[in-house]
């Protein structure tokens, strides 16, 4: 089975427009329930900006919306999916922005309390980007090794190796050595149904 294609970004920011209006939330509102600058948010909007995810599961929270919902992966309720290897859709980076790209394995799924991706760090990233959102994750590594930063530490995470840690404190991955790092991400955000 082959991959599903990569979900055009352009749509997202479509979809977070879309949303915001029919739930008459102004922009400016929406950066002070986000903490997001009223410009970044109309740069994301015309896509001209390509949040990472943890920036789309605090924009889909102020929206009462999930982030599956942001990428345009909503089906009917269901209280089990399956999302075969071929189904996923690919979320891509070009490099200029964040460098990674993530696939989302529970599109299917709707109102989740948990957001579940597979995570590609590439090797020499040209940007670092501090994260740091309301909630939890949990990064499991499947290849490669990588550099993770939590507030002040710094951690060697290598292939099967998990950390689960608090997402409020600024958060950073990179790949370490010449294979790109893959991991399985959870994020929970509270109330992100």
């Amino acid at each position: 089975m082959k991959q599903q294609p990569a979900i055009i970004e352009a749509n997202i920011g479509k979809r977070i427009k879309s949303l915001r209006n029919k739930k008459r939330i102004t922009l400016e509102s929406l950066a002070i329930e986000t903490g997001f600058t009223k410009g970044y948010l109309s740069k994301v909007e015309k896509s001209q900006k390509a949040p990472p995810v943890s920036t789309l599961g605090t924009i889909a929270r102020a929206l009462g919306v999930t982030i599956s919902s942001l990428l345009g992966e909503e089906s009917p309720a269901t209280p089990i999916c399956l999302v075969k290897k071929g189904e996923r859709s690919l979320i891509a980076r070009d490099g200029t922005s964040f460098g990674y790209s993530y696939e989302a394995v529970a599109h299917k799924f709707r109102n989740k309390i948990m957001e579940p991706f597979v995570l590609t760090l590439p090797v020499n990233s040209k940007k670092r980007t501090l994260y740091q959102h309301e909630g939890q994750e949990i990064l499991f590594v499947l290849e490669g090794t990588m550099k993770f930063l939590h507030g002040a530490e710094e951690l060697i995470v290598e292939k099967g190796d998990c950390i689960y840690f608090d997402s409020s404190i600024l958060h950073f991955g990179e790949t370490v050595g010449d294979k790109a790092a893959k991991c399985f991400m959870v994020i929970y955000s509270p109330g992100s149904r």
